[in-house]
């Protein structure tokens, strides 16, 4: 238990110092001192960032690039990633964590270093020649699957040329919604609020510019029938989702519409959002969230295994605050969490929750704890890095994610495509991994270290 809650809640191995404490402590409330500072630790946010990131399918460049052109590249993306990390850690009740990544700009109540939330749209891919209608149409779809399937668990951008198959989402709620996109425009923005030339190539962008986006002329999108932007149907005013409004959606009316968009997601009258969440952060923990597809809630995705369970979670989720924290905490302090572990294939256990599956680390855990237990873990700068730097002694989170070309120990070891949206990362056993752990020189350098280590710690007389 103390190394399984270690791991999920930051990412990292307890000390052998820290295995003794708790197992020789007579304290019944020990497992909950435990919890707490682990909560309390700058790792848990680091931690929890390896879950959202791919949600929001961060990355730092563009999946194309001619010549030397990197004017569509994103030199400060780290920023936005800063801001989950330290949001995750101050524990930013999770309502408030959606309105900003969707209009912290519309809110009094977001400070300046909250602008850089915005980077969940601001930080989206941009395509070649995009002032052609076409080429808009396609970064719209972009922002409207991302926020939908993240934030919402379904599938809307299903509806982009048709209604939906399963869902009642019909192509004048897609078209609604990506209007509100439509009316924005993405910007980087220095801290003076100057703009910086739309042209300015990634390596002189300067070091405090956000990637962001901001309010542009207000438009409502017609339907494009068939999704073909030259059959143009009628006008649909910006506003929700009508299938998750109480009666008739009401027209978005503050400018683009983030922030009504923001409004109506964060809302406790919504349905799914508290639940989305909810199912995350338990496959968190437990391998397998209680719906087995979280982003996609809908009728063509998977029924619940423990519809109750999720329902009551949810709706205390609310109540406690949308504290992620607290959440957390009274999932990994569960009788169900402290089971023994059990083969991962067991399908009992994964049905009824009878035993814990065994789980393979990510491999933003599993890098870490390479370096931890080498005492070469590093922290401090929070810049992206290179992993095939041999210098490079951060912590994976702070890795430099390509749309272009994926760093090649990250798609080695299932770090999901930076492109879209990711639900969740697949599993894989390659002879690329094991030749990896056997050859590369990272792991002869860690083992070096963890000798030296060893030999300074404890003697060589000793081993």
């Amino acid at each position: 238990w103390r190394r399984r809650v270690s791991l999920d809640l930051t990412g990292l191995p307890p000390g052998p110092g820290e295995m003794e404490a708790f197992v020789g402590s007579g304290s019944p409330d020990a497992r909950d001192q435990v919890v707490d500072r682990l909560l309390s630790s700058p790792a848990f946010g680091e931690r929890m960032a390896s879950l959202w990131l791919p949600l929001a399918r961060y990355a730092e460049d563009q999946a194309h690039q001619v010549g030397d052109d990197t004017t569509y590249f994103y030199a400060n993306a780290w920023r936005y990633r800063a801001w989950v990390i330290d949001a995750f850690n101050r524990d930013l009740p999770y309502d408030w964590f959606i309105r900003f990544q969707l209009a912290a700009d519309r809110y009094s109540a977001a400070t300046d270093a909250d602008q850089a939330a915005l980077g969940f749209l601001g930080l989206g891919p941009k395509y070649y020649d995009r002032g052609r209608l076409a080429v808009m149409a396609e970064e719209w779809e972009d922002r409207v699957d991302t926020v939908c399937r993240s934030l919402l668990g379904l599938t809307v951008a299903c509806a982009r040329c048709h209604d939906h198959k399963t869902d009642p989402i019909t192509t004048r709620d897609y078209h609604a919604l990506a209007g509100v996109f439509a009316s924005t425009r993405m910007v980087n923005r220095a801290p003076s609020g100057r703009e910086e030339p739309g042209k300015t190539p990634a390596s002189r962008i300067q070091p405090d510019t956000l990637h962001m986006v901001m309010e542009d002329d207000v438009r409502d999108l017609p339907v494009f029938l068939r999704g073909n932007v030259d059959r143009k149907g009628p006008v649909v005013p910006r506003r929700f989702l009508r299938v998750l409004t109480d009666g008739e959606p009401f027209p978005f009316v503050d400018n683009s519409g983030r922030r009504d968009l923001a409004e109506s997601i964060a809302s406790r009258a919504n349905p799914v959002t508290a639940r989305v969440m909810v199912n995350r952060v338990w496959g968190q923990f437990f391998g397998q969230p209680l719906v087995a597809t979280p982003s996609n809630l809908g009728h063509s995705g998977e029924r619940p295994t423990h519809p109750e369970l999720l329902d009551d979670l949810a709706v205390r989720f609310m109540d406690g605050g949308w504290s992620v924290k607290r959440l957390v905490r009274e999932i990994v302090l569960s009788s169900t969490y402290a089971q023994s572990a059990v083969a991962a294939d067991s399908m009992p256990a994964r049905t009824f929750l009878s035993g814990i599956p065994r789980r393979r680390l990510s491999i933003e855990q599993w890098r870490d704890s390479v370096l931890e237990v080498c005492g070469q873990l590093e922290s401090g700068d929070r810049r992206s890095r290179e992993l095939s730097n041999p210098d490079n002694r951060a912590r994976t989170v702070y890795a430099r994610v390509s749309r272009l070309q994926l760093d090649e120990i990250l798609m080695q070891f299932d770090y999901p495509d930076a492109n879209v949206h990711a639900e969740k990362r697949s599993v894989t056993s390659t002879p690329q991994q094991k030749l990896f752990l056997l050859n590369s020189p990272f792991i002869r350098d860690r083992a070096q270290d963890l000798v030296a280590r060893l030999d300074r710690d404890v003697g060589t007389a000793d081993l």
